[in-house]
């Protein structure tokens, strides 16, 4: 231990982290750039953080305070002491309704802020799209504004007083005329009252450098204001009092198309006399659907609001009344509101991805201009990108002058870095030109504070120093950061990744096969650290469930960076933190749709635990539950089940059992089928019947041992629909379609190896890759014939069904017979809806609770299930999260608790919360299993639902 590490665990209360792992997570912001910290301190209190800023400061070691971590100009990052403010010191210490004003502390996220005010009818201003991760103390570092600032301002408009603690140890609380100013502050001020009052750009997003003319007598002499924006430099924060404002009842937003980006950004300062809450724009390259809005290639985005709907449409259409559009669409429902708001959102995460799937990075992420000066400001920018032959897409606050835009910048070579240098000195001249701000929201951090002298000039730049001595004399608070910057092309996270391929399984052919860019894929954005979900949602659960980073999608993406850099992490595949942060991973694949930039966790960790196991031992559930189809195969064949159950039943055998097989001890073994579904089929018949189409129903083992009365319903409803329902072969090269046997009316060829088709799903989960390519290759023999035919594939079970979607294509690229078959596989619904369309399913008239399975929100999409459900009266919404049991997960040895806090978070409460005589929707034979053991509640199976109505 080193000293540092040991004064500082004798020092605070709070947790101490100079582990790998706790450093890994830290090593990045939403930036480009990355360092590496020396240890990591969470405070548990203003005390503790005096006491670690005394530790570091009789040592010389600089501290970076730290909230969500969604910074992107790199200022959240530090190569001395993170505090990290998240983990603590992230309550509402207070709320008056009356005076409009809430005591905050700097961890707490924004969201719950806006949660515990809604009920009043306020709520704070300033809203960045990171609202549900990002923290009041980075939004006061930052001076964060959000979509909503023509109306509220910027978050130093509703800062009434802050508490810091400077870097030598003096608690100070900063508000008007003065007060809390350091000694000396005031001095530097009255000595250069001229310099202040000409020397900064009057725009309303003007976020670049220090706040200093908020010191201004004439501005109320307010130290709290002059401190927002600071990122940090100047003094830690520890407490907050901010203003809150009167949210409308009622709000309305319409929607204004454009012919294009320019049209829009014109539009946006004519809009202002109206009184808009929001002016966002955005053109058409980051809508991946541009269903839902109107007619154009770009958009306005204009909220209005009022005491009544009414009001707030009036206001919405007077508008569209006032715009040159194209098109315009007004929506009062704030279920569309959100939809709508959703797709602004996600730009952030959208925008990191060109239409082609090549790169986007941050750096010049949030000029601003004054607003009537965009549309010069934006074709002038657009000319500097085609003169470097750079690309990106420009969205973001048109009504106050600031946009965002991520580019496609070479940060890999040499060269590609000298452009990125180029361009960005370039642009800021271009900025100062059009009498703008560097930065319009996120700070200048490291990928800015070296241009601000183009901006401010020299001696006003001088300036900032001489404040931050005032402040910081030790200059230990972020050094790098807005004075004395390091240069901008300096840290650059991509740096220390491999320039070679790493030679992996899967073909992440959304990344060119290379496994670095698609873990370079998590920018940081922190999606998957809200702690509640929205609509059908699933990621991250088990971030929700543990609140710890390195269970959460972002986490794990930093360490495998990290291992793939070799310079903190050593171990490479073997490295025991990458392990550890992807144990409690669920693969759920919430990430895959949920992340703005579709992350794909579930991938990556088959990945590494294929590698990390290669040649050694695995756990004994990877044997147990991994190897699942063959031992279920192996009981059916020898006859066995009633044997298997009536041991599984005896606790103390069932007790052994579990233990050897690395099955958590909490765990009930579920009981297995005394018919398979295949004999079942056998027993029925062997040739398919009915006139409708041809259908391959897919027997997977879910549904073949231990569910059959699913695969029995689906049968029967399939056919009640005029479908003629089959089964996939049995043996390799006889063309079998029809009965599951070796007898068919196509049959070709005469018959050579036996088996059973499989999606491989238990053997990817735990990494057995080999295993699973086998297994595969087998299958594609086996559904060769139906890969003859135009027949779909129907899955049953979510998992296999995403499975075969998904996996089968990626881990065999090189099979053009994987991609085939995938792109057959329809889900129950699905199959339904496209090959019996005049159906119509049996009225059931209920209300349906329950969750959508998280492989088919985030691989299969609900829409057909959707529409099925409407159309038998079955009512309600589905939750979204995860049910926690996820396959093999909630099964493994240590990872019960956990598993049952994901059903805890949306699943079990919605159940409980049901109607009477409500259905209990559950697709997933995972969801079921967990339904049954936590809740002692049956879920059921849609198809079950259906057909147990037929009659």
């Amino acid at each position: 231990m080193t000293d540092l590490e040991a004064a500082l665990r004798r020092a605070v209360r709070g947790e101490v982290g100079f582990d790998t792992t706790s450093r890994a997570l830290t090593t990045m912001d939403a930036s480009n750039y990355r360092r590496v910290p020396l240890g990591v301190v969470a405070p548990r209190d203003a005390d503790d953080v005096a006491a670690a800023l005394e530790v570091c400061r009789e040592r010389g070691v600089p501290v970076v305070a730290r909230g969500g971590g969604t910074s992107i100009a790199g200022q959240a990052t530090g190569t001395g002491v993170v505090l990290d403010f998240t983990r603590h010191l992230n309550r509402l210490v207070a709320l008056d309704p009356e005076a409009r004003t809430a005591v905050v502390q700097p961890g707490l996220v924004l969201d719950r802020l806006q949660d515990a005010a809604a009920p009043y009818g306020l709520r704070f201003g300033p809203d960045p799209s990171t609202h549900s991760r990002c923290t009041l103390g980075g939004m006061i570092g930052n001076n964060s504004c959000g979509s909503h600032s023509v109306a509220w301002g910027t978050t130093a408009d509703s800062v009434r007083e802050l508490t810091v603690l400077t870097a030598r140890g003096r608690r100070l609380r900063l508000g008007q005329e003065w007060a809390g100013a350091p000694q000396g502050l005031r001095e530097l001020v009255d000595g250069d009252l001229a310099r202040l009052r000409t020397g900064f750009p009057d725009l309303p997003r003007r976020i670049s450098g220090y706040a200093l003319d908020a010191l201004l007598p004439e501005r109320g002499a307010d130290v709290a204001r002059s401190f927002c924006g600071s990122e940090g430099t100047l003094g830690v924060l520890t407490e907050a009092v901010v203003r809150l404002v009167e949210s409308p009842r009622a709000r309305a937003l319409a929607v204004l198309g454009y012919a294009d980006e320019a049209g829009a950004a014109e539009a946006a300062a004519g809009l202002l006399p109206l009184g808009p809450l929001t002016v966002e724009g955005m053109a058409v390259d980051l809508v991946p659907s541009t269903r839902g809005l109107p007619r154009g290639g770009a958009w306005l985005f204009v909220e209005t609001g009022g005491d009544t709907e009414a009001e707030a449409r009036a206001r919405a259409e007077a508008v569209v009344r006032a715009a040159d559009v194209v098109d315009a669409l007004v929506v009062t429902d704030p279920a569309g509101q959100r939809t709508l708001w959703r797709v602004r959102e996600d730009a952030s995460g959208t925008a990191t991805r060109m239409p082609d799937g090549s790169e986007a990075w941050p750096g010049w992420e949030d000029c601003a201009v004054p607003p009537a000066r965009l549309g010069g400001y934006l074709r002038d920018f657009r000319g500097l990108l085609t003169a470097h032959g750079l690309r990106g897409t420009p969205y973001g606050h048109f009504g106050d002058g600031c946009i965002h835009v991520r580019i496609d910048f070479d940060l890999l070579t040499d060269a590609g870095v000298a452009r990125f240098r180029r361009f960005s000195e370039e642009l800021a001249d271009v900025v100062v030109a059009h009498g703008g701000s560097l930065s319009g929201e996120h700070g200048d951090g490291q990928a800015r504070a070296e241009l601000l002298p183009r901006m401010y000039g020299p001696e006003t730049v001088a300036l900032f120093e001489r404040a931050k001595a005032v402040w910081d004399p030790d200059d230990l608070l972020n050094p790098g950061m807005l004075v004395r910057p390091a240069p901008l092309d300096a840290n650059l996270r991509f740096s220390v990744l491999p320039r070679e391929p790493v030679d992996v399984e899967f073909g992440y052919p959304s990344d060119g096969g290379d496994f670095s860019a698609a873990v370079r894929r998590c920018v940081g954005v922190a999606k998957c650290r809200t702690t509640s979900v929205s609509g059908t949602g699933v990621m991250c659960p088990s971030f929700r469930a543990t609140g710890d980073e390195q269970h959460s999608t972002r986490g794990r993406a930093r360490l495998l960076h990290e291992m793939l850099a070799g310079e903190l992490v050593t171990d490479g595949w073997r490295s025991t933190e990458v392990r550890d942060a992807l144990d409690l991973c669920l693969s759920c694949k919430g990430c895959r749709s949920d992340c703005p930039v579709e992350v794909d966790m579930a991938t990556y960790k088959a990945e590494f635990l294929h590698h990390h196991y290669a040649g050694r031992r695995r756990p004994a559930a990877h044997y147990a539950m991994g190897w699942l189809p063959v031992w279920l195969r192996w009981t059916a064949r020898a006859r066995l089940t009633p044997v298997v159950n009536a041991l599984a039943s005896v606790r103390p055998l069932a007790a052994v059992a579990k233990r050897l097989g690395g099955i958590a001890g909490e765990r009930e073994v579920p009981r297995l089928a005394g018919e398979t579904f295949s004999r079942w089929w056998r027993g029925r018949r062997r040739e398919p019947v009915g006139a409708g189409d041809l259908v391959v129903l897919w027997p997977d083992t879910f549904t073949e041992h231990l569910s059959p009365s699913v695969g029995r319903a689906a049968v029967r409803v399939m056919e009640a629909a005029g479908l003629r329902v089959a089964l996939p072969p049995t043996l390799r090269g006889r063309a079998v379609v029809g009965d599951g046997t070796t007898r068919s009316a196509l049959a070709l060829l005469t018959a050579r190896r036996g088996g059973r088709v499989c999606c491989g799903l238990t053997y990817v989960s735990t990494g057995q890759l080999d295993r699973a390519r086998a297994v595969l290759r087998r299958t594609l023999d086996l559904m060769a014939p139906v890969l003859e035919t135009s027949a779909p594939v129907v899955v049953l079970e979510p998992s296999c069904a995403a499975a075969l979607r998904t996996d089968l294509p990626e881990l065999l690229h090189d099979d053009p017979r994987a991609a085939r078959l995938a792109s057959r596989v329809l889900t129950f619904a699905e199959v339904l809806e496209r090959h019996a369309p005049d159906w119509t399913p049996p009225a059931v008239n209920r209300p349906a609770v329950g969750q959508t399975h998280c492989h088919q929100h985030a691989v299969l999409g609900d829409t057909a299930d959707r529409r099925l459900r409407d159309a038998a009266g079955l009512t309600g919404e589905l939750s979204g999260g995860c049910c926690g049991l996820a396959g093999n997960f909630g099964f493994e040895d240590g990872h019960y608790e956990v598993s049952a806090a994901c059903a805890e978070d949306q699943l079990l409460p919605a159940v409980r919360e049901a109607p009477d005589g409500a259905v209990v929707l559950a697709d997933g034979f995972s969801c079921r299993t967990q339904l049954e053991q936590l809740a002692g509640v049956r879920g059921r199976h849609l198809a079950e639902v259906l057909a147990e109505r037929l009659a």
